[in-house]
Parts: C-alpha cells; structure tokens; sequence
C-alpha cells in the first residue's frame, strides 16, 4: 500500500500501482470525468502513470494552469501530426504550450503554409482528435533514439537527443504518430473538441539568427467549442483595444525610423498624458517622503561593473560609447540603481537621517532584438517610475509595507482591481544566476514574504524569478479581456549597498551597512500606458483624460457662445476644446465619440438664449440641459470617484 497525500491535506491509502486518474475516480466520477493531467511530488506526470511511493498528488483540469499547459502540449502532437499529412517530408523540431495555446516549429524546406492552410488544417487536427488515440509515453536509450532520426531526416531532433544522456530520453505515442517529448499529456486526443489555427510566422532555430529559419505555426484548442467561441470573441476586442491602433486614433504616440526603432516618441496629448500619471504619483512620493533626483543617461562602464549590471546584462544593451580619451567608455544607462546609489554615497549619513528614499522619472535604454520589439510593451528606450530608499534593516519592515500601500493607491485609481501578488525568490538550484550571501538572500525572501502576510495579500511563491541582486514582489494585474500583466514591482537588496560600499554610522557609532528597496509601481511609463490603454479601451479614468469634455457649436452663429463656454469649463479647471467647424453637430458628435471624449457638450440658440448647455456622456448618455457649474460638479464628482485619496 502507498500513502497519497491530496491538495486539501488528507492522505489516502491505495494500492501500489494506483494510477492518478484511478485516485480521482475514488473521490468522484464527474473530478475523473474531468483531470486532464496530474503532478506528483512536483514532477509532471500522465494521467495513467502507475504511482509505486508514498507522496503529494495534485490533480488538474483545464481550469488550472497546468491542466492548459498539458491541454495545449498534447494538441501540439496533434497539429504536428496534421501538418505531416499534407507535408511528409517536414521536419519537425519543437512544439511547446505558451500563456495562450501552442505552437510547433517545422522547418518545410521548399514549401510553405499560409492562411489559406488554416482550414484544412484544422480539419484534419479535429479528424485526428475524434479518434480518441490514447497518449503513451516510452523510454528509449539514446542509442535507439538517434536511430530513428539522422541529419539527414532530422538534424533538430539529433541535436536534442545529443543533449540528452540514457534515462531521461522519452517519446510520447498517439494513433500512428510518435515524438521526441519529456511529457505531461491529456489522457486520450478526443478530449480535445475545437481548435483554431490562430497565425503563422518565421522563427530561427533555438531563436537564433545564425541558425534555419523555420515555419511556426501557432494554434489553441479548447475542450468545449463554446470555449474557443469565447476566446476568439475577446480575441476581436483585442483587436479594437490595441494600444497601437488606439495610440494612432487618439494622437498619442508615434515612431519614426529614422529615429530608430523601439524608440517612441510622444505627441502633444501622449505628453501631457504622461505627464498627468508623473503628477499623480509625484504627489503621493512627496506625501510619502521621497525626494526627487536627476541622473544622466549615460555612465561610465566601470558603473555597471561594478553594480553587476554589465556582466548580466551586458549582450542586451546597446555598445559602449568610447570617447576620445584613451580606454574611456559610457553605456546608455540600462537602470537607475548604480546611479542612486552613488547619489547615496555622495555624503555620509547617520541612522537618524535615515530611511532616504530617491524618486526619478529615469529614462533607461536596453538593446532589445527588433523581432522582440513590440509597440510601447517592448522597446528600446524607456522611462522607470524608479525610486530607492536607503533604510536600516530595522526600518525595512515598514518600509516595504508602505510601498505596497503606494502600489495599491496607483492600483486604485487607475481601475486595476484584480490582481494577484507574486513573490519571487531565487532558484536554489542554479546559484551562478545570483551575486550576494545566501544568508542576505534568506534575509531579504523572508522580509518580503512576511509583508506579504502582514498586508494580508493574495499571493503566490514563485522560484527563479528573482532579481540577479534581490528578491521581488511582483504584482500580476488581470486587464478586462482576462489578460495577466506584471505591473508594479519592490525589491529588497543586500547586494548593491555591498558592491558600492554604501554605510551609515549606527547609534554605537560604528558603521553599518543599509538594505535598498527598489520599486516602480508604474515599471515602466511606455509599457504601462500600453496597458493602461488595452484595459479601458482608450476610455481613460476622467481625471486621466487629456481632454476632459469638447464643445460642439451647432453653427458658426453660435461659436462666441462655444468660446465663453470653454473659458467657464477651465475656470472650474475641467480641460476641453471647442469644434466650431462648418459641419453636422451629428458628425460632430461621432467624431468625438471616436476620440473618446469622456462628455460633449452641444450650443446652440437656446442653449445661448438660457445661459446653459447641454451634455451628452461618451456611449450615448444624455445629461440634459444644465449649467456649466452644474456640470462641473458632476466632473468633480466623477473625478473624486476615480481618484483616491493616499494617506
């Protein structure tokens, strides 16, 4: 007998041999009906994979994570299989589950697959699913693996197998199809009911230049069509909310290639936008104690030596600058951290003038490769909400908790409600990613941990996903389409104040060393208006909006009225413009509709006649006829809404 120990912490005894969807059949028939994959004492493994100890068992449907993840890995089988059935000759090398379906690289020598492929495609990868082939994983000796394939037939597949070492070489079998695979099935290809070829695209081999270009041929598939019906809606208003598309309609932003790629320039009302979200964060900074600095955008190499940055991060950004004098170089700055920490060691401090918290809009430049490029998500050149504060380790408890309070006041304001918080420590297994003591780090995971509990966050561990230099608290936002974004980030460090020295005289007046806190609610400015943008669709909070309301003049007769109007409205301090263009107030209505002002208000004779105007809300609402400051309370009010109050 072995001992099974569930997700609830209950422990049940089967025979030895139990396979997992045998211990979901003894808790119910509809979980059986339902566990597409399971995981066993960490390790990924099928559905029918015979249990011989004693250990944790966790069951997945296709409403986990992990239950996609295998979901969407077994229906890479399947479109690989299919495309092999219109090009027998393709070389498959691999196809692995992304955030939202799968993909499979194909390297189809002189053929192609276009668009006009999709249907057949997917045609035959439902043909396939319906025949409820069962998924099978085998182990095969390196010796029997690199004999199935050669250079010849297959060189990808030999260059992976060569990786590999006796024992842990696998191939997965379905139907009469059979692949290179570490596993982490469906049980059988029929649970698979809708699939949708979703693009396809050019991609290296192991993403590199110098390597084949192969064929990706991306898709996602779904266990119920209702499912992939959904998806494909949110998929078209994905479509409309593209910060791209929207940042052209609404003025916001442009590129330039003569200025270069990856580098955005902001137009007038992407600029006042901006700077709108600098104010109202600059604001809760001073309330909370920050001072703001200045730092250049360039420094010496010797810089991000000395701070690690180079030895990381060196391929990413762009080649150093080297100036006249001999053996002098500068890089574009590619963080604000080395920077403020010279800041900090400018003067010496006591443990009384300490925490030091410096706040900087610092522009940072990183050379991200042009495929990587994508919009204002990826880019080039971009701008940190960067602060650090310079704290005793006494001090770091609070220190920490009052910046996510920071973070969730800009969560607040800004209509990002549902968010998960991750707490990102160190993979222990690969130590040569990381500088510093373990026993810093330890201090450092275990102070974010503990603010993590104190605030009472929802959060979740993830190893590996630390900084080179410090454990983080990253938090993951849900946007209106469902997407999961990572906005917001505090890090506690050890590390730097080590590697540049940085002390502050105790009250036994010896020196000692601060911790560092790094934090950018925002992360970046480019990347957050990006998604600031896909969440409201271009219908920004009111107190965001680069204008607030417009004035539309009925006819020319009535533009003096139109031009009294506005000097009211920015006497309340609302922000509009007039349209007093010869044409239809329905034409003008629908444009302004599409520039997404928040409220028009329309003049004409009896609008005049009254000393009143009347306001129609973005959607089609009908305010009614009022005055001015009427209307400027319900702006207020609206903004006040919106706007928290930070204490």
């Amino acid at each position: 007998m072995i001992k099974i120990t569930l997700p609830d912490g209950s422990i049940k005894e089967f025979e030895a041999n139990t396979t997992p969807i045998d211990v979901a059949k003894s808790i119910s028939q509809g979980l059986a009906r339902n566990v597409i994959s399971a995981n066993f004492n960490g390790q990924t493994i099928e559905t029918t994979t015979p249990l011989t100890s004693d250990g944790a068992l966790i069951l997945h449907t296709f409403n986990d994570d992990a239950g996609k993840k295998a979901f969407w890995h077994s229906s890479a089988h399947v479109l690989a299989e299919a495309i092999l059935s219109f090009h027998p000759n393709a070389k498959l090398t691999i196809g692995p589950a992304i955030e939202n379906g799968f993909y499979y690289d194909i390297d189809l020598d002189e053929e192609t697959i276009s668009e006009n492929d999709f249907k057949k495609l997917e045609a035959k990868f439902l043909e396939i699913a319906r025949g409820k082939h069962k998924f099978t994983m085998r182990e095969v000796s390196k010796a029997d693996a690199l004999s199935l394939y050669n250079n010849e037939n297959n060189p990808y597949k030999v260059e992976l197998i060569e990786n590999l070492t006796d024992g842990e070489i696998t191939f997965c079998d379905h139907s009469n199809f059979t692949d290179l695979c570490r596993g982490g099935h469906i049980p059988n290809t029929g649970i698979i009911k809708a699939v949708k070829i979703i693009n396809v695209a050019g991609a290296y081999w192991r993403g590199d230049e110098k390597n084949n270009q192969l064929t990706r041929v991306y898709g996602i598939s779904f266990p119920k069509q209702k499912l992939l019906t959904e998806y494909l809606e949110l998929l078209e208003e994905a479509k409309k909310r593209d910060h791209r598309k929207l940042g052209k309609e609404l003025e916001l932003f442009t590129f330039s290639r003569k200025v270069g790629q990856g580098l955005p320039l902001w137009l007038p009302k992407g600029a006042a936008l901006r700077e709108r979200l600098e104010n109202f964060l600059k604001a809760a900074q001073k309330k909370a104690g920050y001072e703001m600095v200045v730092t250049p955008h360039i420094g010496q190499k010797e810089l991000y030596v000395t701070s690690g940055h180079y030895a990381k991060y060196g391929e990413d950004s762009f080649q150093p600058i080297n100036t006249p004098a001999e053996g002098e170089e500068f890089l574009l700055k590619p963080m604000n951290c080395p920077h403020h920490c010279e800041i900090y060691n400018a003067r010496p401090f006591s443990y009384k003038e300490l925490p030091k918290r410096y706040a900087e809009f610092g522009t940072v430049y990183r050379y991200e490769q042009s495929g990587e490029l994508h919009g204002l998500t990826r880019v080039r050149g971009f701008t940190q909400d960067d602060a650090h504060i310079f704290c005793t380790p006494d001090q770091l408890d609070k220190e920490f908790k009052d910046v996510i309070d920071l973070v969730l006041y800009v969560f607040g304001s800004l209509g990002f409600e549902n968010f998960t918080a991750q707490v990102s420590i160190r993979d222990p297994k690969n130590p040569d990613k990381y500088i510093g003591s373990l026993e810093n780090w330890e201090k450092a995971e275990n102070a974010i941990l503990n603010a993590a509990k104190d605030k009472g966050l929802n959060y979740v561990v993830e190893e590996g996903e630390a900084a080179f230099y410090g454990p983080k608290l990253d938090f993951m936002v849900k946007d209106a389409l469902g997407r999961q974004w990572q906005l917001g980030t505090i890090q506690v460090d050890y590390n730097l104040p080590e590697r540049f020295d940085l002390t502050y005289k105790g009250s036994d007046n010896e020196l000692h060393r601060p911790v560092m806190i790094h934090r950018a609610p925002f992360g970046s400015m480019e990347r957050f208006v990006a998604i600031l943008l896909e969440h409201t669709g271009g219908n920004f909070p009111l107190w965001l909006m680069p204008e607030q309301a417009i004035v539309l003049s009925i006819s020319e007769k009535y533009e003096k009225y139109a031009e009294k109007v506005l000097n009211l409205l920015e006497n309340y301090e609302i922000r509009a413009l007039a349209d007093n263009r010869n044409e239809t107030v329905g034409k003008k209505i629908r444009e302004a509709e599409m520039q997404k002002f928040p409220f028009m208000i329309i003049v004409g004779e009896q609008e005049e006649k009254d000393n009143t105007i009347t306001v129609r809300a973005h959607g089609g609402e009908d305010l009614g006829t009022i005055s001015v400051q009427a209307f400027s309370e319900i702006v207020k009010k609206q903004v006040n809404e919106s706007l928290k109050t930070f204490k």
